[in-house]
């Protein structure tokens, strides 16, 4: 029996390694059999170093042309050579090269690197020599990951944390990415399928000889019980409210409250620099201003938004529109009051239609608050407590600074919260295309009822496997891979 079930088991395997074929034969000029690609590595622009790399069974030969007479270095070696002309002789720079004969390379393929010095006329000296060595040619953007994910050393997943860490502007951002890079999301995706694909053994073995004796008992039950805990599993990662999307590309933070409540100064404290006009006069901010900052180690777009009154000129009452569309959109929303002034007619007005509704939320519904009171200094010494009815608060001077520290204690966990800390817990689903395939793959398990049909259960179980190749990067179609690898630049 388990000789049958181990044939079963095998060729419900096969399907995922399919997609190094479907990459191989997306058309790309990049996987063309025999060709070798050649890019500036590093940053452009003047820099100490930088480096130069080539891809492909020509970058022997390109080693070879740039430093004769010398003889190639150790594989995996630095070693200072003088780099020629292939045509000319003329000398371009003395560099480390280094050389990583594949498959044990980033792409997979042979690779030279040139650690060139960094100044304009060097890089593109050795750029044009490299161009006129016999088959080589210029890469386009993207592919050294690209050939790297053809070739089995990245999966899907892993490239996009590549792509994540290059572009990662926070501690939270940094953290996350390397833990994607990492193969943690993409080794939980394949734990996943190798549940459905013994899943499915079982049924298969089910089918085809559950009318012998040879089967042991149970081998269906165990089947559907490890289905039903992969649903609860898969339920649990899209229950996640985006938050490895947010974590990606920032979570949005509305500074709201009325007029002359210094919303202006504390966007401009929160960034660090002059974003808004700041002024006595109430109704000076007419327009939402955003800016992108690093709170706390999380990548935030800060909004600054109009005083939220009433009886107001066509111009700011349209600036007071737009920041209660903003306060729809916000992920946290800091309310704004003035704590000198509680009694104020738009001091009220703004807490009963924007604080206590939101207070009275649950976090996991949707938007958080923190109510800040600014303008602390004026308080006296023995009345710091403004109102004992207010929901929780912060006191705060943007005046003085005093109660910074503690705000952006308390912006930190909420931004956590919202975002997910990628220094713990299970990996964040940072694309939509995480989150689809998914949900895609709940939906198939959801026909999988082998109580009222064996043959039906089987394909559902054979859809959901194939969603999850797809995460992963089985079976993706050329216009997915290009979306992915657009984000790179070129020498990467």
């Amino acid at each position: 029996m388990w000789r049958g079930l181990s044939v079963l088991a095998s060729r419900t395997t096969r399907a995922p390694s399919r997609w190094l074929c479907v990459c191989l034969r997306s058309g790309a000029q990049s996987l063309a059999p025999g060709s070798t690609v050649f890019a500036l590595s590093s940053g452009q622009g003047r820099c100490g170093i930088a480096v130069i790399r080539t891809s492909g069974p020509a970058s022997g030969l390109a080693l070879r042309s740039l430093t004769a007479p010398r003889e190639p270095p150790p594989a995996r070696s630095a070693a200072l050579r003088l780099l020629r002309h292939p045509r000319s002789g003329e000398p371009l720079d003395r560099a480390l090269v280094l050389w990583f004969p594949g498959p044990q390379s980033f792409t997979g393929e042979d690779c030279v690197e040139f650690h060139v010095h960094g100044g304009p006329a060097v890089v593109s000296g050795v750029l044009e020599a490299l161009g006129s060595v016999p088959g080589l040619r210029a890469a386009e953007a993207g592919e050294f990951t690209k050939r790297a994910f053809a070739h089995g050393k990245l999966s899907l997943t892993e490239v996009e944390g590549l792509a994540d860490l290059i572009h990662a502007e926070t501690e939270a951002q940094r953290r996350q990415a390397l833990r994607q890079l990492e193969g943690e999301l993409g080794q939980l995706g394949q734990h996943w399928a190798e549940t459905l694909t013994k899943a499915l053994a079982h049924v298969e073995a089910y089918i085809d000889f559950g009318e012998d004796d040879n089967l042991e008992e149970g081998v269906l039950e165990q089947a559907d019980k490890e289905v039903r805990a992969l649903e609860v599993s898969l339920q649990a990662h899209l229950r996640d409210a985006r938050r490895g999307q947010r974590l990606r590309s920032g979570a949005h933070v509305v500074v709201a409250g009325p007029p002359n409540a210094g919303k202006s100064s504390l966007v401009n404290m929160l960034s660090r620099k002059p974003v808004s006009i700041v002024s006595p006069e109430p109704g000076t901010t007419r327009d939402v201003l955003e800016t992108p900052v690093d709170l706390a180690g999380f990548p935030v777009l800060l909004s600054d938004t109009a005083g939220l009154r009433e009886g107001v000129g066509p111009v700011e009452q349209e600036g007071v529109h737009r920041a209660r569309q903003r306060l729809e959109q916000a992920d946290i929303i800091l309310a704004l009051l003035d704590a000198s002034d509680l009694g104020s007619s738009s001091s009220c007005d703004f807490l009963d239609t924007v604080v206590v509704p939101l207070a009275a939320q649950r976090p996991d519904d949707g938007q958080r608050l923190l109510l800040v009171l600014n303008k602390s200094d004026l308080l006296p010494p023995e009345g710091r407590v403004p109102s004992p009815g207010l929901p929780p608060h912060l006191l705060l001077s943007c005046l003085t600074g005093a109660g910074l520290d503690d705000l952006l204690k308390a912006l930190r966990t909420q931004l956590a919260a919202v975002c997910g800390d990628p220094s713990i817990g299970p990996p964040l689903l940072t694309r939509a295309r995480h989150q689809h395939h998914l949900q895609a793959c709940l939906d198939a398990l959801s026909q999988y009822q082998p109580a009222s049909d064996l043959a039906l259960a089987a394909e559902a179980l054979r859809v959901a496997r194939r969603h999850l190749s797809h995460l992963t990067g089985g079976g993706g179609t050329e216009e997915i891979l290009d979306l992915i690898f657009r984000d790179f630049c070129v020498g990467k």
